[in-house]
């Protein structure tokens, strides 16, 4: 570990804004090489972006000053002329800022831009570091933490490996800022080996063996206890069960678990006797099983997602999409919801006698948000999880009927790309739950109502545009532009002419031309060849039908 000394002139001012000496730092490198400073959290990425902003020489703003402007547009065509003030002051400076809070279209964009060197500088989360390749000549970290927690040797060694990429750069260098404090522990953190890998298979509970337990019996790998066993003396977690294993043996861990499905339902156990000596157990999937492996459901929420959607036939209010849209809500959400209760009870307050009959069926009052919003004492017990579910699902319910992230986000006062992650994660989980429903024939009625709300939730727009947001490279923005220019219908794109695209929509390439015409040739050919045998299959005589003699081929 070496010192680096920045000489460079600061003023009173400078060093009082900017005590780490950052601004010295990047401006050795950028504009010319791309240069990434990682924060400690989110809203650190921010004020770090505008603080060095303040700070940069107006030739800055000259630099690739054209493409930059392009980045603007892009990002106001995605946000449907909505743009974060932080990013409209810092991207013509070639900065931005890089965090969850950004939407993935956000994110893509800036990403891209950076790539391609209109931007310089990323002021970013230790989530860039993983599994996103954006290289830098310099690497600074702003403090050895991430959030509160103190840098793991793994996490050190992937954000400044982000620096001098083989094969990209010839150069990388890394810098870390540390208070006097952390001196000693940061000397252990470059000097200690990483750490050890280990199978996360148990602590992973539901998500983890049970889960592997109900694929290999619903995929008939293996069905009973012994294979059952031998497959998990091959698994990285049976590689490590010395190491693993204190409490419990291997075997007993099998046993358990696969009594743990069994009294959950979602097995069923057959003893045959093999001879007077030898018992052997196998095991076969139930309906409530096949429906949570092919639904992909967590083990954790099966049984709860069969009560509420049991619960839910009894009183399913079709007036308003609301009822459905709590049904689809993910419940892994549910923990990291801390609703704001004046804005729960202001939203609450507007529902129609309708949806306020789906929280009646819920056993959420108004009263009770009410009291919870002016700070009032509640002696009634609430499920707090379907509470909190509800306020989610209010989110999910404002996205259908306005389709704009920015103003749902405003509105109940959450990060745009919170609410992005929260509509994505409802339209994976209501494609997962429509599966589920298909294979329990109780729940029929729930069957077209899914498919419709997962088209509405993965799309989250008008329906008119959701025919052309199936095409590959049209997203939001892009399908108003083409529907405002008339074109309306897969058909109609389909037929275009690429250059005529070009003079009709704003910033359209003719590489991104050319890909939605041929998107869209090939999705129409998909359907019409699904129509087609969908059609060969209605006019083709039933092998049960009266009078007709099996073939040789049906007989064997």
């Amino acid at each position: 570990m070496t010192s680096y000394l920045c000489e460079v002139g600061y003023s009173d001012t400078l060093k009082k804004m900017d005590p780490d000496h950052l601004v010295a730092l990047v401006t050795e490198v950028i504009p010319n090489y791309s240069c990434l400073v990682f924060c400690p959290s989110k809203k650190n990425c921010e004020n770090v972006a505008e603080m060095i902003c303040k700070f940069l020489s107006k030739e800055y703003l000259k630099h690739k000053e054209k493409e930059k402007c392009e980045v603007i547009n892009n990002l106001k065509n995605i946000g449907n002329g909505n743009l974060c003030p932080v990013l409209k002051r810092t991207i013509p400076f070639g900065v931005a800022y890089h965090h969850s809070g950004l939407t993935s279209d956000e994110r893509k964009l800036l990403e891209e831009a950076y790539s391609t060197g209109v931007l310089c500088l990323f002021t970013c989360t230790s989530t860039l570091a993983a599994g996103v390749n954006l290289p830098a000549r310099r690497v600074i970290l702003r403090a050895p933490y991430v959030a509160m927690e103190f840098l793991k040797r793994n996490q050190y060694k992937q954000m400044i490996g982000r620096a001098g990429r083989a094969g990209i750069d010839t150069i990388g260098e890394s810098i870390l800022i540390l208070q006097e404090k952390d001196k000693q522990q940061v000397l252990e953190l470059i000097t200690r080996p990483l750490e050890n890998c280990y199978s996360r298979l148990v602590q992973e509970f539901t998500k983890g063996i049970q889960t592997l337990f109900l694929s290999l019996i619903g995929l008939k790998i293996a069905t009973n206890l012994d294979d059952i066993y031998c497959f998990m003396n091959g698994t990285f977690f049976g590689v490590q069960q010395k190491i693993l294993l204190k409490e419990k043996s291997l075997w007993e861990i099998t046993v358990e678990s696969l009594r743990y499905l069994t009294e959950k339902g979602l097995l069923q156990k057959d003893t045959i006797c093999k001879s007077e000596e030898e018992v052997q157990h196998n095991f076969h999937i139930t309906k409530l099983g096949r429906a949570s492996f092919k639904g992909t459901i967590d083990l954790a929420y099966c049984d709860i997602l069969y009560r509420d959607l049991k619960k839910g036939l009894e009183g399913l209010v079709l007036e308003s999409l609301l009822h459905l849209t709590y049904l689809t809500t993910p419940y892994d959400l549910v923990s990291q919801c801390n609703p704001d209760w004046m804005i729960y009870f202001r939203q609450f307050s507007q529902l129609s006698p309708a949806e306020q009959n789906v929280a009646a069926i819920l056993g959420v009052s108004e009263s009770f948000i009410g009291k919870k919003a002016s700070g009032q004492a509640i002696r009634k017990k609430v499920d707090k999880d379907v509470v909190n579910r509800l306020y989610l699902s209010f989110v999910l319910y404002s996205l259908l009927k306005e389709t704009n992230i920015w103003t749902v986000s405003e509105k109940f006062n959450m990060p745009r790309g919170y609410v992005q992650n929260l509509l994505t994660g409802a339209a994976s989980f209501s494609s997962c739950v429509l599966h589920f429903c298909e294979e329990l024939e109780e729940f029929w009625v729930y069957r077209a109502l899914l498919v419709e709300l997962t088209k509405k939730l993965t799309y989250c727009v008008k329906a008119e545009l959701i025919p052309l947001m199936e095409v590959t490279g049209v997203l939001e923005g892009r399908a108003k532009q083409l529907y405002s220019a008339g074109y309306k219908s897969l058909m109609h794109l389909a037929n275009a002419n690429p250059e005529v695209l070009i003079r009709t929509i704003d910033h359209l390439s003719r590489r991104q031309a050319k890909q939605i015409v041929s998107s869209a040739k090939m999705l129409l050919h998909e359907k019409a060849e699904a129509l087609q045998e969908e059609v060969e299959e209605l006019l083709r005589l039933p092998s049960d039908f009266p009078g007709v003699v099996a073939s040789s081929t049906d007989k064997a």
